[in-house]
């Protein structure tokens, strides 16, 4: 099953000619995710090729403009197109209300069902669940309610070792036997040992997303390990003061954040308009934290199991 982040956007506040505003897409198996929606969202699905009406979930970290602005466009969009698949949208408290405007000033009634959940951004918590993955909130600390969010995929079953089955298992006993459990007959007497027929499962792959945010050392116990993150780097640490007074991290800093949690990449991203040259935000960070990338337009990262 695939797990693989795509990005659409790299820049803050400001957009440049070759830097949109933030968003991402991340797909998992068949599921596509888009975390955040800055403007031009749209035209970058469009450019990378990924089919919008085939989006299942919208995460929106806040209420900055870079992050939502091109929301009301996208599900115009869908909307223009006939969409008819729901829509689960989550995001924080009044993001309904300016949809909700925008809808209603534009005389617009959507084509299909925009479920809205809204969050909690100050809490870690569980927000979505299917049988292949969690999402859970990670609160960050920026000028406005502000969370990240956490992507795991379920624990996968064990694999069978053909060639140790015995032959008289059934398909129920098999099963019990993937999820790990030992099979015993009626006498509760042991028939066969679940490490003695299976192997470890696959790796249930991980990504965490730390959207605005001053340096917050609160979240290591939750993304502690994950498979790739992705924390916003908007300065160099020469301007650590200017990133302090505006809730924002330097590459430094998110390095550092990685290096804490022991997690096997970084990606930087959120890049003032400031630095035309990105190199020496990501030199900064690999000084820190050497497997670290940065989230340039287009990029594609795979998370292998």
């Amino acid at each position: 099953m695939d797990f693989e982040l795509k990005i659409l956007g790299s820049s803050s506040a400001t957009p440049s000619p070759d830097r949109h505003h933030t968003a991402q897409v991340l797909t998992i198996g068949n599921q596509i995710n888009l975390i955040d929606c800055g403007e031009n969202a749209q035209m970058q699905l469009m450019r990378y090729k990924v089919k919008h009406q085939r989006i299942s979930n919208i995460f929106i970290s806040h209420l900055h403009g870079d992050h939502y602005f091109g929301l009301f466009g996208l599900l115009s969009t869908m909307h223009l197109q006939h969409r008819t698949l729901p829509l689960q949208l989550f995001g924080p408290a009044g993001l309904d209300e300016i949809l909700t405007t925008q809808l209603r000033y534009s005389n617009t009634q959507l084509s299909f069902k925009l479920i809205f959940h809204e969050l909690d951004t100050t809490v870690h918590a569980l927000v979505y669940e299917d049988k292949a993955i969690t999402v859970h909130t990670l609160p960050m600390q920026h000028r406005v309610p502000c969370c990240g969010f956490l992507f795991r995929e379920k624990p996968k079953l064990r694999h069978l070792v053909k060639d140790k089955l015995p032959a008289f298992l059934t398909p129920p006993q098999l099963i019990r036997l993937k999820q790990g459990q030992d099979i015993f007959n009626e006498n509760g007497e042991l028939l066969v040992a679940n490490l003695d027929v299976t192997r470890e499962p696959n790796h249930s792959r991980s990504y965490a997303y730390c959207s605005d945010t001053k340096y917050k050392e609160d979240i290591l116990p939750y993304i502690q390990h994950v498979d790739l993150l992705y924390h916003e780097a908007t300065f160099l640490d020469e301007l650590q003061h200017q990133a302090a007074y505006t809730l924002h991290s330097t590459a430094r800093q998110a390095a550092t954040l990685a290096l804490k949690a022991e997690v096997k990449r970084l990606l930087i991203g959120h890049f003032s308009v400031r630095y035309r040259d990105l190199n020496p935000l990501l030199e900064e960070a690999q000084v820190v934290f050497a497997n670290t990338q940065l989230a340039l337009e287009g990029k594609t990262i795979q998370v292998l199991e």
